[in-house]
């Protein structure tokens, strides 16, 4: 019994943080989050959403909210020394149910915030961290607020608390890596040109070798006219070789002076495709970029996420959606061990899944910070698969298991792709596979097509014998298949457009486990009640 009825507590309430506690309030885990500043930073840092995080969105049961603000992402042109060179259209296969999108990051924040509140948790604000302790039951933190000093007790803690985490110190976690010398200015400001909307910009100046010597970078924001922009500081507001923090990690926005307005001018004279004069300069600020990853995400009860775990440049908008599918594979781990229902092993896949994640997107980025996509030469479609986040999968985990013997398909690891078509026997349109998943924690998909008896009583019986709630099941039927003997035990959709057997590979009757994350747990092939309580019983005690 935890005698301060406080089960985790999240330090950051950044878009990491406030996924984090979201999502271990939807389960009924306590949680407190605090946050060592006054209010929101009414700044537009992190702007591109992507794809897979609108995924988790949904599965979260927040997206519209963020549909209804979001502005598209549809490209981005490019110009060199004043000529355009390239247009760049962002697209995906048609079965991916959101496309690249841009949003402030204090938009972001305000859903998310709103989002925790519907479950009655607020962030404490001007509460911060100043240090903590662990052992086997627990975790000892000490907070300083508004009300003074306090000490809290709890099973867990997740720091989701920036580049300069106080969690990360606490735990003694290398951050290896290095800095960019470069510093640059970032400004949220409005032009009148009639380039095409949705479209970023990307305008660049070569020098006499070749090599980029000025660059300036246009991100569309919610707003007519209304831009992110990035490029390279001037001079005069270079702030020199002291890193920020403290901690010797330069990276972030300064505190130095801001830009000014006819800073941001000076360079859309140089570089803009169009001549065009910046109004409504709403904030800017120089800011400096490392890159860096832990030696491993947590230790015992405590975790580190997002900045905490991994800096590196912005290139293609990839940090922010990184720290959020951080949180997103940690959180039900961890409310499954708050329950005492998790296998000793859960927790500690954090890390084995995520790090790797981490390494390949500080390397990548890196690369296409210093040499472009081209870096990675990869076909478009691969690309563009890949920027979205849509690749990003656990095959080699220590949750996956051996591969299936004939390797086709999807498997355990793979991301649980979306699909239309699913007919219903009450609903009279067609349904989303995602508005089956959507917040649920394990579903069981049984696909059959009539021809073999895919053991629906047994999987019935197991399913009904697990503790409310922690597998759902549907049975999925090939378009004009017969129902299976016992599938009036399981609700029953068609696959009427065979988009479910295509996309996940399937020729025969399967069973697939998706995990709470929206990863494939298990693929069972045959199905089996057995395959299914083995796959479980690697997942949960009991």
């Amino acid at each position: 019994m935890n005698p301060h009825g406080t089960d985790v507590l999240v330090v950051g309430a950044g878009p990491v943080g406030l996924t984090a506690a979201a999502e271990l309030r939807r389960r009924g885990v306590d949680c407190r989050i605090v946050d060592r500043l006054p209010a929101r930073l009414p700044y537009a840092k992190a702007v591109g959403i992507q794809p897979r995080t609108l995924e988790v969105w949904d599965r979260m049961g927040m997206v519209r909210d963020v549909l209804d603000v979001a502005v598209p992402m549809r490209g981005q042109l490019i110009w060199v020394d004043g000529e355009e060179r390239e247009r760049i259209d962002l697209f995906l296969p048609p079965e991916v149910p959101y496309g690249f999108a841009a949003l402030p990051q204090y938009e972001t924040e305000r859903i998310l915030e709103e989002h925790l509140a519907r479950f009655g948790t607020r962030i404490e604000r001007e509460t911060e961290l100043v240090s903590f302790t662990q052992d086997a039951e627990g975790v000892t933190a000490r907070l300083t607020g508004p009300d003074g000093d306090e000490e809290l007790r709890v099973r867990y803690m997740v720091g989701c608390d920036g580049a300069h985490s106080t969690v990360r110190k606490g735990l003694g976690l290398a951050f290896e890596g290095g800095a960019f010398p470069e510093e640059y200015m970032l400004a949220d400001v409005e032009v009148g040109w009639d380039l095409p909307y949705g479209y970023g910009v990307r305008s660049m100046h070569r020098d006499a070798a070749g090599r980029v010597d000025d660059v300036l970078v246009c991100i569309p924001l919610p707003g007519p006219g209304r831009y992110r922009m990035s490029m390279v500081v001037p001079p005069e507001l270079v702030a020199g070789p002291a890193p920020q923090g403290g901690d010797g990690v330069a990276h972030g926005l300064g505190g130095g002076r801001a830009p000014e307005l006819h800073h941001i001018q000076a360079v859309l004279d140089r570089l803009s495709p169009r001549p065009v004069t910046a109004t409504n300069m709403r904030w800017s600020s120089v800011f400096r970029i490392s890159h860096r990853i832990v030696d491993r995400y947590g230790e015992g009860r405590v975790f580190v996420a997002g900045d905490a775990a991994h800096i590196h440049p912005p290139t293609g908008a990839q940090g922010m959606n990184t720290g959020i599918q951080d949180a997103w594979n940690l959180v039900w781990k961890l409310a499954a061990a708050v329950g005492g229902r998790a296998h000793p092993a859960l927790t500690a896949s954090y890390d084995g899944e995520r790090r790797p994640v981490g390494e390949e997107v500080v390397g990548r980025t890196v690369r296409h910070a210093a040499e472009g996509v081209q870096a990675d030469p990869e076909d478009p479609a691969t690309l563009m698969m890949r920027e979205a986040q849509l690749l990003v999968g656990y095959r080699d985990g220590p949750l996956a298991g051996p591969a299936p013997a004939d390797g086709d398909g999807l498997r355990a690891g793979d991301r649980a792709p979306d699909c239309g078509g699913l007919l219903g026997e009450v609903a009279t349109q067609p349904l989303r596979l995602f508005d089956l998943l959507r917040e649920r924690e394990h579903v069981l998909l049984l696909y059959a097509d009539g021809a073999q008896d895919p053991g629906v009583p047994e999987l019935a019986e197991l399913i009904d014998g697990l503790p409310r709630g922690r597998l759902a099941a549907y049975a999925v039927l090939t378009e004009g298949g017969t129902a299976p003997a016992g599938a009036a035990a399981l609700p029953v959709y068609r696959d009427g457009r065979g988009e479910f057997g295509r996309l996940y590979g399937v020729r025969r009757p399967t069973a697939f486990v998706v995990r709470p994350d929206g990863y494939l747990g298990a693929r069972i092939e045959p199905p089996t009640a057995e395959g299914v309580a083995a796959y479980l019983a690697g997942i949960f005690r009991d």
